[in-house]
């Protein structure tokens, strides 16, 4: 079945110090912070995203941040890594860049890639996957080699106990399709294919009950070119019995929520209008902004966050 997804938006994680998080995504794996706000429905939390130099749907990662948040537990239910594509000559500067700085990487590999495995400061795991042929750019000014530079999401780890449900929603809902299988874990794709595109279902009926908190993914959002696309989307998930959300204006682009039978929430985004809409390219991320709906608490705002220092720089 075809449908307007044609691949991977963002995803979003759960974590308890924005400076922190900042040093490490910005400055230690060396992505664009993209945009500073808040989260709409709680403004006193920063709400972060990081990507390549446009904030390009598919390499952006964001974070809501709750100092004091209860630990949460990854597992069953969630999206359960955040899984980086990189150039496929890169892993041992990565390796090395990584033990450098206290981290201890494993390798490991699956569907014939190589794979370094290891945690963000909150415990999240963290992938990078040595991909060929992932022709999107990094971002030059993260301090990262170009040839060594993360493009973005490679894929997105589904964790269920049971995964028929989750595949037949992603196969004849959704439309992605299925590109292999190995074990407990079975690899689709959606729109042209390839890296930023893909979706893993990992089926583990012993997983424990993922809850969440801090140090686990929210939610992960596929894309869709416009808002078109996601009222088509919309209309067939209430059809195929999913309690869809309405739209939401999230500034940068328009949002649906929904569960999957496993219990991880799914949103629908639009690629557009960019991150570039309320700010000029070469200045993203370096100014709060603000929704308009609370932009008249500004100054209240700005009382509540902590102030952000740039990303330290690692060597």
């Amino acid at each position: 079945m075809k449908t307007p997804i044609t691949g991977l938006h963002h995803l979003t994680a759960i974590a308890t110090d924005a400076q922190q998080n900042i040093d490490f995504y910005s400055g230690l794996l060396g992505l664009r912070l993209v945009k500073k706000t808040v989260n709409f429905d709680d403004p006193s939390a920063y709400h972060l995203y990081y990507g390549d130099e446009t904030g390009t749907p598919g390499s952006i990662i964001t974070f809501f941040y709750w100092p004091g948040a209860m630990r949460g537990r990854v597992g069953a239910g969630q999206a359960t890594a955040i899984t980086f594509s990189a150039p496929a000559a890169s892993l041992e500067f990565w390796y090395n860049r990584l033990s450098r700085h206290s981290l201890t990487p494993t390798r490991r590999s699956r569907f014939g890639e190589e794979v370094l495995a290891f945690a963000d400061p909150d415990g999240i795991p963290i992938e990078i996957v040595a991909v060929a042929g992932d022709e999107r750019p990094g971002w030059a000014g993260g301090g990262i080699p170009m040839e060594f530079a993360l493009r973005g999401m490679h894929t997105v780890e589904l964790t269920v106990r049971a995964a028929a449900a989750t595949e037949t929603l992603l196969t004849e809902v959704m439309g992605y399709r299925l590109v292999r299988r190995d074990g407990g874990r079975a690899r689709f794709e959606a729109g042209v294919g390839g890296s930023g595109r893909y979706a893993d279902v990992m089926a583990d009926p012993k997983a424990p009950r993922g809850t969440g908190g801090a140090g686990t993914i929210h939610h992960i959002a596929y894309r869709v070119p416009d808002d078109g696309a996601q009222l088509e989307l919309q209309e067939r998930l209430a059809e195929a019995g999913f309690g869809v959300s309405d739209v939401r204006d999230r500034d940068y682009f328009h949002s649906i929520y929904y569960r999957e039978h496993g219990g991880i929430l799914f949103e629908i985004a639009t690629d557009v209008p960019g991150f570039a809409v309320d700010e000029l390219p070469e200045a993203l991320g370096t100014a709060l902004k603000l929704p308009k709906q609370i932009e008249p608490l500004r100054s209240r705002i700005e009382s509540l966050l902590p102030t952000l220092q740039p990303a330290r720089q690692y060597a």
